[in-house]
């Protein structure tokens, strides 16, 4: 799979999709889901008559599509059909909300739009197959970067970061997998549970197993009993999921033996031992750990789960540095689009904005964010995007969040504006936000506390006893 990096250009997205078809054989299964298989022949062909369908449109290659579809077989055909036209995707997560999505496209003004044309809000668990409403935007504009696919991360300022990856950092990515110890190989069956709208389960899940011929697996609901089900019937050899899934797999009641599993990963966010150790003792695997960012990809990994505390040891072709108490991971250029960026790309490294430590054997270690992302469920959420989504209902004058373990709101209200409730408040953040960001609890307070100099105090401690004073 060398040729992969070697032999790909930037603009090269359509060479790249073939190449992967063409690493294995066409009768080998990719998509399972229940009993339904796609093989990746099978998939070749979809994917060849989904892209004459969106040349139709007139999408070709430089043309900016959003894709806005949940994980499914669809959603796999759809944006591969899109690069094989060398299509610039823009990939929102299915669970943004319509006011999410539009102020992205805003600023990324898409010339098309591609997604499901079912309230997918209303499916309950995983469909293999979603209809594809394609509409044009007049206002859209084609690429002018050689990105080609475009994702978006909450911020440590409130704006969405807009990051690009180009066609040599995808296919690096995909090689460095390919020869990181102990991954998935030809004949495994692959139980994805990571979201297929993020670097891992997109890059490590879906690409590097279409490469390398690994048969990718669904679960039709995310339940213990499902799950295992799952893993019975299509004798798992491999999860990919965040720490829940782990969890929720470790605290099955009377689980049955999974005999066939031997490779057990979490990305998304740090995983706790304890979980680890439950998983491990319950099914004899060791749960391994793989650490990365939407802008870099893998940064990091550990497979066997061998070097817990530490998140594993840099991935092939990948640098990292200690650097001021945090991580930074060489890139050649910014992956930020947009200028949404800020200062968090310079001098060719990225700052992570994770505190981090690296040992003498190239360990990597990560003690939490530096900034004001927290990681909930895998997924990164900007407290300060939420806490910006408040102050502008018209009655709160401000807001604090703070996470531990679950995510509290603070709210003061505005002089003389009637005291909405909290439950007014959740909904017009859910009306905002995606769910995974919306707090847990949302506490009315008449002033909210502040230090000497003025400035919100963001101590959980310190703000519930101004609650209990207040009270």
């Amino acid at each position: 799979m060398g040729e992969l990096v070697a032999d790909t250009a930037d603009d090269g997205m359509s060479s790249l999709v073939q190449r992967l078809f063409d690493a294995k054989d066409d009768g080998l299964p990719y998509l399972t889901h229940q009993q339904e298989t796609v093989t990746r022949g099978e998939l070749r062909e979809r994917v060849a008559k989904q892209a004459a369908v969106f040349a139709g449109y007139g999408i070709g290659a430089g043309s900016t599509v959003g894709l806005r579809t949940p994980p499914s077989f669809t959603q796999v055909e759809v944006l591969l059909a899109l690069w094989r036209l060398g299509a610039q995707v823009l990939l929102f997560d299915f669970r943004f909300k319509p006011a999410e999505v539009a102020a992205l496209c805003a600023v990324c003004r898409p010339q098309f739009m591609v997604s499901a044309g079912v309230n997918v809000r209303a499916a309950f668990g995983f469909r293999p197959e979603y209809e594809v409403i394609t509409e044009c935007q007049g206002t859209g504009r084609p690429a002018i970067t050689g990105h080609r696919l475009v994702q978006f991360s909450s911020g440590s300022t409130g704006r969405p970061k807009v990051i690009g990856r180009t066609t040599r950092s995808l296919a690096a990515e995909v090689e460095a997998f390919a020869t990181v110890p102990g991954m998935p190989g030809e004949g495994d069956r692959l139980l994805l549970l990571s979201s297929t709208a993020h670097s891992f389960g997109l890059i490590g899940g879906l690409l590097h197993s279409l490469a390398a011929g690994v048969s990718v697996v669904f679960a039709p609901r995310v339940s213990a009993r499902d799950l295992l089900r799952t893993a019975v019937d299509h004798r798992i050899t491999a999860v990919f999921g965040v720490p829940m899934h782990y969890e929720l797999l470790a605290a099955a009641v009377d689980p049955p033996a999974l005999p066939d599993l031997r490779i057990a990963v979490s990305g998304g966010e740090l995983m706790p031992p304890d979980v680890a150790a439950r998983f491990a003792e319950r099914y004899g695997v060791a749960v391994g750990e793989a650490y990365g960012t939407t802008e870099t990809g893998i940064v990091a990994i550990d497979v066997g789960g061998t070097l817990r505390p530490s998140v594993g040891r840099a991935a092939p072709g990948v640098a990292v540095r200690e650097h001021k108490g945090e991580l930074d991971v060489a890139l050649g250029e910014s992956p930020y689009l947009f200028d949404s960026g800020g200062t968090q790309y310079a001098d060719g490294w990225l700052h992570t904005r994770d505190r981090a430590t690296v040992d003498a054997t190239g360990a990597v270690s990560v003690h939490g964010r530096a900034d004001s992302l927290v990681v909930i469920g895998g997924l990164k959420v900007d407290l300060t995007e939420v806490e910006h989504v408040l102050r502008e209902h018209p009655a709160v004058e401000q807001a604090v969040l703070v996470h531990e373990g679950v995510t509290e709101a603070y709210v003061a209200v505005a002089a003389g504006a009637d005291s909405p409730s909290a439950e007014e408040l959740l909904r017009w953040c859910r009306e905002r936000l995606a769910d995974y960001k919306l707090p847990r609890v949302i506490r009315l307070l008449d002033a909210l506390p502040r230090t000497s100099n003025g400035k919100l105090v963001r101590q959980a401690v310190a703000l519930r006893e101004r609650e209990r004073s207040a009270g």
